[in-house]
């Protein structure tokens, strides 16, 4: 694992969840997230008749490239409704370890499980793309990527 020391002098690593002071309060958001924000924001730069910048349109690619949440017959808010709740549902999830310490998901694990097309991923694969999930048991993995799955289903559906 490659480590990183950023500007504040923090060994950043990913896989230990180690990151800089300044990413400890953000909120995250997924590219399901973001492309909903873009398309709207494009919407309403549409009827302000302006045009939309380089580093928008190339935004809105790559989250449109990676977006695997979405349905064109949904309604906007039904969406955001959707991936809000499953943010809520990650951001909240909780697990006791056999020492009775509560395990959670960290802002990072959360914002890279929105991002996950998880519609038959094991939980061998999610540990793999998220090595900091192999704190939790594996029963505790396969409860999130439920959680993604069963959005993804009602989105899709």
């Amino acid at each position: 694992m490659v480590l990183e020391e950023s500007s504040t002098g923090v060994n950043e690593n990913a896989a230990e969840l180690q990151f800089d002071p300044e990413f400890e309060d953000i909120h995250i958001l997924s590219n399901a997230q973001v492309a909903i924000i873009l398309q709207a924001s494009a919407r309403s730069a549409v009827n302000r008749d302006e045009e939309l910048n380089d580093v928008y349109r190339k935004t809105q690619k790559y989250v449109d490239r990676f977006n695997t949440m979405t349905n064109p017959e949904k309604e906007h808010q039904e969406l955001v409704d959707e991936l809000d709740n499953l943010q809520e549902a990650l951001t909240t999830f909780r697990k006791e370890t056999d020492e009775g310490e509560e395990m959670e998901l960290h802002s990072f694990e959360v914002a890279a499980l929105m991002n996950l097309v998880a519609t038959d991923m094991s939980v061998e694969e999610a540990t793999s793309l998220i090595p900091s999930l192999s704190r939790f048991p594996e029963a505790a993995i396969d409860e999130i990527l439920d959680l993604i799955r069963s959005t993804m289903i009602r989105i899709v559906s």
